[in-house]
C-alpha cells in the first residue's frame, strides 16, 4: 500500500498565523503539525508516500522532510494548483499509484488511544474495496458523517448534514483499493466546487464495497483547523509527554520501532541537535528511558 498525503488548503480559519505558512507547518507542541498524520501512515506501515500540498507550500515541506530516506521512507512531492476537494488528491497521485492500493490522509490529523495501532494496521491489510473509520464527536455536523443500523450495517454518509444523521464523524484518513482513482475520475464537482471524498465514499458504499471501523471511546482524534483545536492538541500532547512519558508522532521512533533505521542510524540523527525533542530521542537512543520497539506512538 503507498501513501497520499494531503496538505494542502489555505487555512483560512487559521488567519493571520496561516498568512505566509501552512497550517501544517505549523507547531502542535513540539514538532510540526505535518509529523502528525505522516506518522500515522508510518505506523500502518506504509514507506512509499506522496505529499501533495501548494506551489508556495512544496518546497517548505521538502526543506522539512526531505527524500524521507533519514526514516527509511521514500517521499516525492506534487502541487495542487487549485484547493477543489479531497478526492481530488487521488487524480494528482494516480502516477505515483499505478494501480496499487493506498491511504489518503489529511495533513491535519492527529489520532492517539488504544486500538488505534491495531485499527490502522488491518486497514492497511491488501483488500477490495475501501476501509473509512468513525469517530464519535461533540459536533459531528462539521465533517462527513456516517449513520448505521441497529446491527451495525453502514446505512449512509452524508457531507456536513445539518441536522447530523448520528454523532460518528469521519476522520480523514481512507484506505482504497486500486479502483480508487478510476472512481475518483468518474464525480462530478459539488455545489461548492469541490470533488468530495464523501462522495466517492458512497460510491464505494452503493457498490457494497465500504467498510467502517469504529474507533472506542478512548481514542483522541484532532483536526487542528482552528485557534482552539490546534491548542488543544498541543496541550493534549504535551500532557501526555510529560504525564505518561510516550512518544507522539515522532518519524524517528517509528522508523526505528519497525526495524526501517538501526540503532547508530538513530543515534546519528540526534547528533547535533538540541532542545527536548531532540534530548528524548537522546534518551531513546542510549537506552536510558525503557521504551521498547512496541512503546510510543
Amino acid at each position: 500500500m503507498k501513501g497520499i498525503l494531503l496538505a494542502g488548503g489555505s487555512g483560512t480559519r487559521l488567519r493571520p498565523i496561516t498568512q505566509v505558512l501552512s497550517k501544517q507547518l505549523l507547531p502542535i507542541y513540539d514538532k510540526p503539525v505535518i509529523y502528525y498524520p505522516l506518522s500515522l501512515l508510518m505506523l500502518m506501515g506504509v514507506r512509499d508516500i506522496l505529499l501533495i500540498s501548494t506551489a508556495e507550500a512544496c518546497p517548505l515541506f521538502e526543506r522539512l522532510l526531505g527524500t524521507g530516506e533519514a526514516w527509511g521512507l521514500r517521499l516525492q512531492y506534487a502541487v495542487q494548483q487549485q484547493p477543489e476537494g479531497i478526492a481530488q488528491a487521488l487524480l494528482i497521485g494516480g502516477e505515483f499509484l499505478s494501480g496499487e492500493g493506498c491511504c489518503l490522509i489529511l495533513g491535519d490529523n492527529l489520532l492517539f488511544g488504544d486500538g488505534v495501532e491495531a485499527e490502522l494496521r488491518a486497514a492497511a491489510e491488501p483488500q477490495s474495496g475501501a476501509t473509512i473509520f468513525a469517530c464519535q464527536v461533540r459536533d459531528p455536523q462539521r465533517y462527513g458523517v456516517v449513520s448505521f443500523a441497529a446491527d451495525g450495517a453502514v446505512l449512509d454518509i452524508e457531507e456536513k448534514p445539518q441536522p447530523p444523521c448520528s454523532p460518528y464523524a469521519v476522520p480523514g484518513i481512507y484506505c482504497y483499493d486500486g479502483e480508487a482513482v478510476s472512481r475518483a475520475g468518474k464525480l462530478r464537482p459539488s455545489a461548492r466546487g469541490e470533488y468530495e471524498i464523501t462522495d466517492l465514499n458512497r460510491a464505494y458504499l452503493h457498490a457494497d464495497k465500504l467498510r467502517v471501523r469504529r474507533f472506542g471511546e478512548g481514542v483522541h482524534w484532532f483536526d487542528v483547523g482552528t485557534p482552539d483545536s490546534l491548542l488543544e492538541a498541543s496541550n493534549f500532547v504535551q500532557a501526555v509527554s510529560h504525564r505518561q512519558g510516550l512518544l507522539i508522532g515522532y518519524p524517528e521512533v517509528l522508523a526505528w520501532r519497525q526495524g526501517w533505521i538501526e540503532d547508530a542510524a538513530l543515534a546519528a540523527l540526534v547528533d547535533g541537535m538540541v532542545g527536548e525533542y531532540a534530548q528524548r530521542l537522546r534518551e531513546l537512543a542510549a537506552g536510558i528511558k525503557p521504551w521498547g520497539r512496541s512503546e510510543g506512538v
